[in-house]
Formats: C-alpha cells, sequence, structure tokens
C-alpha cells in the first residue's frame, strides 16, 4: 500500500484499533500473542495524528490481508496470564471494557510532578520510555524540564530530545495514558518514602561515627538479614572515604568549607588522604592550611578533629541528597 505516512505493522495494528474504539479493541486484545501485545503498547506510544485519508487506506488494507488469511490473530493463546503480568488491573480493565479510568486532575498530576524536583524526576524517568521521557518533559515548565534532562544519561538526552523536536500536537488519548503513568509514577514514589526516610536516617547515624565503627556495624547490619544494607550502604559517607570521590566531587565538598575545619581535620591524617583534601582546595588556602599543618598542635583534642571530620563527612552525605555529588559508596553499589 501506498502512503505518504510510514507505518510499521505494528503501528497499523494500533491505529486499527484505536480506531476501533474501547469495547471492540478490548475484545479483540485477549487474543493477541504476548509479544504482540507488547509490539502493540510500544507501537501506540509512538504513533502520532493519522490523517482520515491515510486511516481509512490501512483499514483497507487490513480488510485485503483479512480475506486473504493473513493470520494476524492467534486463539490458542490466554491472555489472562499474560495481561496480569503486563498490566495494571486498572490497565486491564480498561482494555477489557470492563470500566473506565480513575478520572484524573492534569492540574494536580503535573503539579505533584514538578514538586518532585529535578534530581529525583530524573532518576524517576530513567526507567521510562524514552517517547514517554519525550512527552512529560514537553509538557512541563521548561525551567524543569531543562534541568532535569541535563540529569538524565548523556547516552538517552540526544534520542529524547529528537523525540522533543519532531513531536507533533499530544492527542488526548496519548496525554490521558502519560498522565495515567505519571499517576503510577507519584504513587509509587510516596509508596516508598518512608522506606527511604528510614535509611536515610540509619545512614546519618553511621555517617556520625568513625570509619572503623562505621564498618563494624554495616557489617552486623547485614549479618541480621537487613533487606535495606545496599541502599543504606549507598548513603554513608566517611571522612576516610574523600580519597574515592571524583575530583569534582572534592571540588563540590570542599567549596566553601572553612579553612579552620579543614586543617583540624586533617591533623594526623594520612598523606594519602591530606593530599586529596589538599589538591581540591585553591592554591591560597591550601598554602594556609599546609602552613598551619606545620606548626605543632599538642594542645589539640582529638575530639576536635573527629567532630571536624565528621562535619565534613556529613556535609558530604547532604550534598548527595541534593545530586551535587556521588559518593563512592553509591557507585560501588551500582
Amino acid at each position: 500500500m501506498s502512503s505518504s505516512v510510514t507505518l510499521t505493522p505494528a503501528q497499523k495494528a494500533a491505529a486499527i484499533l484505536v480506531a476501533m474504539g474501547k469495547p471492540a479493541a478490548g475484545r479483540l486484545l485477549k487474543f493477541f500473542k504476548q509479544d504482540e501485545l507488547k509490539a502493540l503498547i510500544e507501537a501506540a506510544r509512538l504513533l502520532r495524528t493519522i490523517p482520515q485519508a491515510e486511516l481509512e487506506k490501512v483499514v483497507e488494507e487490513f480488510e485485503h490481508e483479512f480475506t486473504e488469511g493473513a493470520g494476524l490473530l492467534d486463539s490458542a493463546d490466554s491472555m489472562d496470564t499474560i495481561l496480569s503480568e503486563s498490566l495494571s488491573p486498572e490497565e486491564i480493565n480498561i482494555l477489557m471494557g470492563r470500566g473506565s479510568p480513575k478520572p484524573v486532575s492534569m492540574e494536580e498530576v503535573w503539579s505533584s510532578l514538578e514538586k518532585v524536583g529535578p534530581e529525583r524526576l530524573a532518576q524517576l524517568l530513567e526507567r521510562e520510555h524514552s517517547q514517554t521521557v519525550a512527552v512529560i518533559l514537553a509538557s512541563l515548565a521548561p525551567t524543569v524540564a531543562a534541568k532535569t534532562i541535563s540529569l538524565l544519561e548523556k547516552t538517552r538526552r540526544g534520542e529524547i530530545m529528537r523525540r522533543m523536536a519532531s513531536m507533533g500536537q499530544i492527542t488526548p488519548a496519548v496525554r490521558s495514558l502519560i498522565e495515567k503513568r505519571i499517576a503510577d509514577i507519584l504513587h509509587a514514589e510516596a509508596s516508598g518514602k518512608d522506606a527511604s526516610a528510614g535509611q536515610a536516617r540509619v545512614a546519618r547515624i553511621l555517617s556520625e561515627l568513625e570509619k572503623p565503627d562505621m564498618d563494624a556495624l554495616m557489617q552486623e547490619l547485614e549479618e541480621a538479614g537487613s533487606e535495606d544494607v545496599d541502599a543504606i550502604r549507598s548513603r554513608v559517607f566517611a571522612f576516610d572515604d574523600v580519597v574515592h570521590l571524583t575530583q569534582k566531587a572534592r571540588v563540590a565538598l570542599f567549596d566553601g568549607m572553612p579553612t579552620d575545619v579543614v586543617t583540624l581535620a586533617l591533623r594526623n591524617a594520612p598523606r594519602e588522604l591530606s593530599e586529596a583534601v589538599l589538591s581540591s582546595l585553591g592554591v591560597r588556602s591550601r598554602r594556609m592550611i599546609e602552613s598551619e599543618l606545620e606548626v605543632p598542635a599538642d594542645d589539640i583534642q582529638n575530639e576536635d578533629i573527629v567532630n571536624a571530620r565528621r562535619r565534613i563527612a556529613l556535609s558530604a552525605v547532604e550534598l548527595a541528597q541534593k545530586g551535587v555529588l556521588e559518593l563512592p559508596s553509591a557507585m560501588s553499589a551500582q
């Protein structure tokens, strides 16, 4: 079939199902194989508005192939299990014509999504299809979208922006599906907040300890069979871990840190650790601290040194939570 609109077979099938309407399409979907159903869902996400004349040509082609016995459907497969594994109960009900989707306030959905924050939003969107991400970012405030896309993986940015640039008008049906997906994301995010908060509290407590005590408690937590060990480990940081930070992360950590705190923290520190810290400072600050360290300080209490190191460690944890830097424990857990 010649057409000015180039569609894949899956997109043609998706177009026909959309044209049929929910009741008829829902009854047909239960006869598709699992790979066919997934192909249809993917095709529907990428489907753009089709002119009426072109849609009629697609329908005519389908009618011709159907009369020829193209074998598009296979009634031997049961789709109940497949659907339950691939879709939520609400989506199954919609596809099967057993109810209507729960109405969602568009303003509330998008407003709530923007409140998540660019850093967390980027993490949530990493698991979504590029077309879904493109539609979502195109619908957000430019400032939020710009900050979010800058935090996505570099390998995906170009593809997502390409899809945004070539995106036509978003149809109400597609927007409804996207808003439903966003509602699911926000619901999952809200459900996981309690566990995340508890992990953060434990991580903060551990970061208050010296490295040996921290490692010992982490070991005990693991031996106790805690399911949160990896999540907690990715959030903890000790002053000794500065050597494992990237140079960029170290610069961010010590930017604005009082020189007296840094000087105290470096008292009696191993040479490798001292060099890691000093190399992240400006020339003037480094010289000042090195001069201070050359002066014996017998009157300095070990508690003061511990407190200075603790302050730096907690600052690293806070910066990591804001997305400014990534802790080495988080990188090793990936």
